[in-house]
């Protein structure tokens, strides 16, 4: 895809993410760290872009943590907490029956489809209600990415960044779900690659 500028912003830091816990699609609060990293994430924004923040599109996925680092980032840049839109597209990839464990516990007490897993970590999809694989995050986030016409920001996951690297051709489906995303920082998709800012 030939398009304009995306900023990606992962939410800001929950306790379920300090403990390591897959959060996927339960909701979520930030903590104290977390809203600290939506501000900084704002004030990032506005070294990258400068003037013209208020005129861009901002879209976030409907979950808590998503919706207070969109409100905090823009707080920090002087806009309306409220002037974003959500999208369900953007909400983060199903863990199904494996929500709220670690890795650890999973690894634990479902050994053979965490090993499944690991062997094909795009297109394994866990068990349960409301599951998916990275491939099925990646078709429900295509149809929104290419509607984009102008730089655009958007608050979402780790697991849906994973999907827009490869939906944008910035990483292979190998590479992507072993990439760390960093939280407080903006991924700058632009021109078929991608960078942190």
């Amino acid at each position: 895809m030939n398009r304009a500028p995306i900023y990606f912003v992962r939410h800001g830091e929950t306790d379920w993410n300090a403990e390591g816990r897959l959060q996927g699609q339960r909701d979520t609060p930030l903590n104290r760290k977390g809203l600290a990293q939506a501000a900084e994430a704002g004030e990032r924004l506005r070294g990258l872009l400068g003037d013209g923040l208020a005129d861009l599109p901002y879209l976030a996925s409907p979950m808590e943590r998503t919706r207070h680092t969109m409100e905090g980032l823009r707080t920090a840049l002087g806009l309306d907490p409220a002037g974003y839109v959500t999208d369900p597209r953007l909400r983060e990839i199903g863990f199904g029956a494996w929500e709220g464990l670690t890795w650890k516990d999973v690894r634990r007490s479902d050994p053979a489809r965490a090993q499944a897993r690991d062997r094909d970590r795009w297109g394994y999809c866990p068990p349960g209600e409301g599951a998916e694989s990275y491939a099925m995050v990646a078709e429900r986030v295509r149809p929104l990415l290419e509607s984009l016409d102008r730089p655009t920001i958007i608050v979402a996951h780790g697991g849906v960044a994973r999907a827009v690297m490869v939906t944008l051709g910035a990483a292979s489906r190998e590479e992507a779900p072993h990439l760390e995303i960093l939280q407080g920082r903006i991924l700058v998709f632009e021109a078929g690659g991608r960078r942190w800012a």
